[in-house]
């Protein structure tokens, strides 16, 4: 079973700030954004994979299959078509919409779950 699978507590976050402007977040959200502390829990049961990420902002539960898109609404309220993949024990979560694609991948250091965005600009 994966290492990914389990729940992560926040420890730190780097570029978070220039990450949310690229994505066109505005001004307030992206001061609450880089206050809240969130909790990550990553789950698999049979074919589905759950990401349920709580924060005193806001929380988020996705179901999906590996794989396969689906349409998410994002903490900052885009809507974009997400499609997550397993690659080499990581787990690849691209988030297609304007302003900018989207790539977060998570992968676990030790007993540190890392979590990395990144984009492609329209």
């Amino acid at each position: 079973m994966s290492k990914l699978l389990g729940k992560w507590k926040f420890e730190s976050s780097e570029g978070w700030d220039e990450y949310m402007k690229t994505l066109d977040v505005n001004f307030a959200l992206r001061k609450i954004g880089g206050m809240v502390k969130p909790q990550e829990e990553i789950r698999n049961e049979a074919d589905f994979w759950y990401l349920d990420i709580y924060s005193t902002f806001k929380n988020i539960h996705l179901k999906f299959k590996l794989g396969e898109e689906f349409d998410e609404t994002t903490a900052d309220g885009r809507g974009v078509k997400s499609t997550f993949t397993l690659e080499e024990g990581k787990l690849v979560h691209v988030q297609k919409g304007a302003p900018a694609d989207s790539v977060i991948t998570r992968e676990v250091q030790g007993e540190t779950l890392i979590v990395v965005g990144g984009f492609n600009c329209y």
